[in-house]
């Protein structure tokens, strides 16, 4: 399968499996020639055959037939075409937001820190996860927190690239915003930073005497892989099992979630299957070689685990090789495409859709745990939350060594 490319949206990573496409020549030679590519992008490739229910041919002569003598007059026009089409996961990006997010992707952020944005039932901007360390975590922003206001500036309506845009800045600058969770509405005020995405980190855990990995997937980028691949290398000759912490979590390369599943599951299963409108469906499975461990593993989840992470996730649940503790996921199941239109800017597209190994839509749904454990207070995830005390039990009792004081039976080794 093709490398799907993660991308950034200034300074929010807005996961999505991704990867670069060709633009078709046209005739156009002036602004419309950009409208014209974008049209065709999405008439040939979105995943919706419908279009939201709209005449696709009617709607180019609509976009075509409006002056556009520059490049930067035809972008109302393309903002207005994709946000035709409903799916908050399809978006237009000017060229410098476009050489932004192709820089950024390499795992370098300037900015807040949030992973992810969506919009919430009420139409605003919604919080899937914000990236440890930075900013955004500091403040004690959260998966699910609604922004409601950016420096004074409602959010309502407001779509997610330019959200990023006002959320854009250079690190050492402040930036205002209201959140309201739940009931509560409070104002934040952040500076900005540089920040670089980690995207694993590993540890061995005490657990009733038995030693346990505990290995902390933040993203999945270029490196996830490698550094997974490296990390079991070191633990599986000193550990009895593992927690997989994919918390906050919200996705990146689905290429990278293929082959750190392959890591765990046994030979010839399957990982993900991939429907769009212009390949044949392309199953994903384990490799023949079979797997780096085949230890007892459970997964850790939560709100902010999406997209790529819910591939993974499900794939250990569906074949029974691992399961799930925390809160049902996110639930998003498109993969997205990004494209270089002819001027530089950029749009990503919804061209497919994903199913878990048992067939599960989980689009809008989320994967529900196996074991359901909440965080009880607002910190981010540690090795000593109700959470990982969860999964600690149940990684326990695949030894038939129930944990004996969820207080004290989780240690650093």
């Amino acid at each position: 399968m093709r490398r799907w490319l993660a991308w950034i949206a200034g300074l929010v990573l807005l996961s999505a499996c991704s990867s670069q496409g060709d633009v078709p020549a046209t005739r156009y030679n002036d602004g419309r020639k950009v409208v014209f590519d974008a049209w065709s992008l999405i008439q040939q490739r979105y995943v919706d055959p419908t279009f939201h229910g709209q005449d696709w041919q009617a709607a180019r002569q609509n976009y075509l037939a409006r002056p556009a003598l520059t490049n930067a007059e035809a972008y109302p026009t393309i903002r207005e075409m994709v946000h035709s089409l409903g799916d908050p996961y399809t978006r237009f990006f000017t060229p410098q937001v476009f050489v932004n997010l192709q820089t950024q992707a390499k795992g370098e952020l300037t900015g807040i820190g949030i992973q992810e944005l969506a919009l919430s039932t009420s139409q605003y901007l919604q919080i899937v996860s914000p990236i440890e360390g930075s900013p955004a975590a500091k403040a004690g922003l959260l998966p699910q927190d609604i922004i409601t206001t950016i420096d004074g500036t409602p959010t309502k309506g407001l779509d997610l690239v330019p959200a990023a845009a006002k959320l854009r800045g250079q690190a050492g600058s402040q930036v205002s915003l209201t959140i309201q969770r739940g009931n509560q509405t409070f104002r934040r005020v952040l500076t900005r930073a540089r920040i670089t995405i980690n995207p694993l980190s590993y540890q061995i855990l005490s657990l009733e005497g038995r030693a346990m990995g505990y290995l902390r997937l933040r993203a999945f980028n270029g490196n996830s892989t490698a550094v997974m691949k490296q990390a079991l290398q070191v633990l599986e000759p000193k550990v009895a099992g593992y927690l997989l912490d994919l918390r906050l979590n919200s996705g990146g390369l689905e290429q990278s979630a293929t082959e750190i599943a392959r890591f765990f599951l046994p030979p010839e299963q399957i990982i993900v299957t991939i429907f769009s409108r212009q390949e044949a469906t392309q199953t994903e499975r384990s490799l023949g070689t079979g797997a780096m461990t085949s230890k007892p593993v459970v997964v850790l989840v939560d709100r902010g685990t999406a997209s790529a992470s819910e591939i993974l996730a499900a794939a250990l649940q569906d074949n029974h090789r691992a399961q799930l503790v925390g809160t049902r996921t996110f639930g998003k199941g498109l993969i997205q495409r990004v494209y270089s239109l002819s001027d530089g800017s950029g749009l990503s597209l919804s061209i497919a859709k994903y199913q878990t190994p048992a067939g599960r839509d989980i689009h809008g749904r989320g994967l529900v745990p196996d074991i359901l454990a909440e965080r009880p207070t607002l910190a981010l995830p540690t090795t000593r939350d109700a959470q990982v005390l969860a999964a600690s039990q149940a990684l326990l009792s695949a030894f038939g060594h129930p944990l004996s004081n969820s207080g004290q039976g989780v240690k650093p080794s």
